[in-house]
């Protein structure tokens, strides 16, 4: 074999080491890609499982007077509505109460009344407050997590305007209101220590990923890892003699 055929022949040999090297390093790249893609779906899916804002009542339902659980991510303990533009006993502090829309919630036959969530936390930012029909109404509002009381305020409330408060109850699955039965009556047709809320501020929490978050990004990572040893190999395997 002349010294032209050989060179000839070594040129072929690195022409196919080097096309096998390039088709490597693209099915490296579009499958770390791919998965990469899929763990990035799944923690955006996980992370929109996240609620937060404003909650205003004023989509609930004329037909019912008890809010249902579930409604805004949330459960509802001894939590009615009802629209203060037709509320029958006005003026009361029901319609003084009122924020945005027509709607208010307000704490059933004055007993307390919580707010919960199945899983996770959130965060308790702030609420109207108003009462219904007693002035200098206190009420303790509670926030716990896993049993355990975490935040503790008391405040107080009339019956002329809503009041916004800031809690910022932070990680919390639990929250409860007490009217302390208190205050005096404002003359009004009713009377009880029931207390109106309107505009709910929140939002849930996440802290720790999602188990598919995490399944998504050892995926993504095992198997990028698995390609580039495997290319690695092949590297080896097509390197030519000196």
């Amino acid at each position: 074999m002349t010294g032209f055929q050989l060179g000839k022949k070594l040129g072929k040999a690195d022409s196919r080491a080097a096309l096998n090297k390039f088709q490597m390093r693209k099915k490296l790249l579009k499958a770390t890609n791919v998965a990469t893609l899929a763990a990035v779906v799944v923690a955006t899916i996980s992370a929109g499982q996240a609620q937060a804002g404003v909650i205003g009542f004023d989509d609930l339902p004329e037909s019912k007077i008890a809010i249902d659980n579930g409604y805004a991510g949330l459960n509802w303990h001894n939590f009615y509505y009802l629209n203060t533009s037709t509320y029958e006993y006005n003026p009361s502090g029901y319609a003084n109460g009122t924020v945005s829309g027509s709607n208010v919630a307000y704490n059933a036959f004055a007993n307390p009344a919580a707010v919960s969530i199945d899983s996770g936390a959130f965060n308790f930012n702030s609420v109207y407050l108003t009462g219904a029909w007693n002035d200098d109404l206190d009420i303790l509002v509670e926030g716990f997590l896993d049993g355990e009381l975490k935040y503790s305020r008391e405040v107080t409330v009339d019956t002329n305007d809503p009041e916004e408060f800031q809690f910022n109850f932070l990680g919390i699955d639990f929250l409860r209101f007490t009217s302390l039965n208190s205050g005096t009556p404002a003359g009004y047709q009713g009377r009880g220590s029931h207390f109106v809320m309107d505009n709910f501020n929140y939002n849930t929490t996440k802290s720790v990923p999602e188990p598919l978050t995490i399944l998504g990004s050892l995926t993504a990572g095992s198997f990028g890892l698995a390609l580039h040893r495997k290319y690695k190999r092949k590297e080896q395997q097509n390197k030519p003699l000196d």
